[in-house]
């Protein structure tokens, strides 16, 4: 049960859906639910893992990857503020064990929710189905650019764009990020990720030094991501 005020306004700050809900929903989903707290690091789930609890993530940030018969990681999406997981959504309403790995990219505070009502709320709530749907379109969408990427573009058109995309999301020249957490974000390996980098800087794009890529030809490599 969630019975601190301060908490449940806080839940209904970050899931827009809850506010334009009717009352019995969000006094179910208070009665029933819990919140639960995990550090950074923490694995969620594992391939194979079933899945009894669905997360609602009210603080920091899940990771959803896929591990290859090489070791190799790839990312395939992250669950934010506001958002669920759809592999977990969709292992509960299928009674399918999780096809992927999770883990707490950041400390993590979720408000979790019992399988049970998860199908309950499915046939028993629109705003509650049309919650999960939107999460289930917009989570397809961005995994498919994932495959599209990885199936039909050169890998360093998918490390320039992945770089710019960086930056943008905080502004400025120098991204903090190691050549083993670019491997990782791209299912490449680190001594590929460092090859590829050290031509780009070789052609005058970029400046790389330990944990630190310092984007100096922004017009380059938007070129460099558009057309190779």
């Amino acid at each position: 049960m969630i019975s601190d005020p301060q908490q449940r306004q806080h839940i209904l700050d970050r899931f827009s859906f809850l506010r334009v809900a009717p009352l019995a929903l969000r006094a179910e989903l208070f009665d029933n639910a819990s919140i639960a707290r995990l550090p950074a690091g923490r694995p969620i789930c594992d391939h194979g893992s079933t899945c009894s609890l669905l997360p609602l993530i009210l603080v920091g940030t899940g990771r959803v990857y896929q591990l290859g018969e090489n070791g190799r990681e790839i990312t395939l999406y992250r669950v934010e503020p506001g958002e669920s997981c759809v592999l977990t959504a969709s292992c509960i309403l299928g009674h399918r064990p999780f096809p992927a790995f999770a883990e707490c990219e950041s400390d993590v505070e979720a408000v979790v929710v019992r399988a049970a009502e998860v199908h309950r709320w499915m046939s028993e709530s629109e705003p509650w189905r049309e919650y999960l749907f939107g999460l289930i379109a917009s989570r397809l969408q961005e995994v498919f650019g994932v495959l599209d990427a990885v199936l039909f573009q050169r890998l360093d058109q998918r490390l320039v764009t992945f770089l710019l995309s960086a930056r943008s999301a905080a502004p400025g020249r120098d991204i903090r990020m190691t050549h083993q957490a670019l491997a990782v974000e791209l299912g490449s390996s680190r001594e590929v990720i460092s090859r590829v980098l050290k031509g780009l800087e070789g052609q005058g794009l970029l400046r790389t030094t330990r944990g630190l890529i310092e984007l100096l030809d922004i017009p380059g490599l938007e070129s460099r991501a558009r057309d190779g």
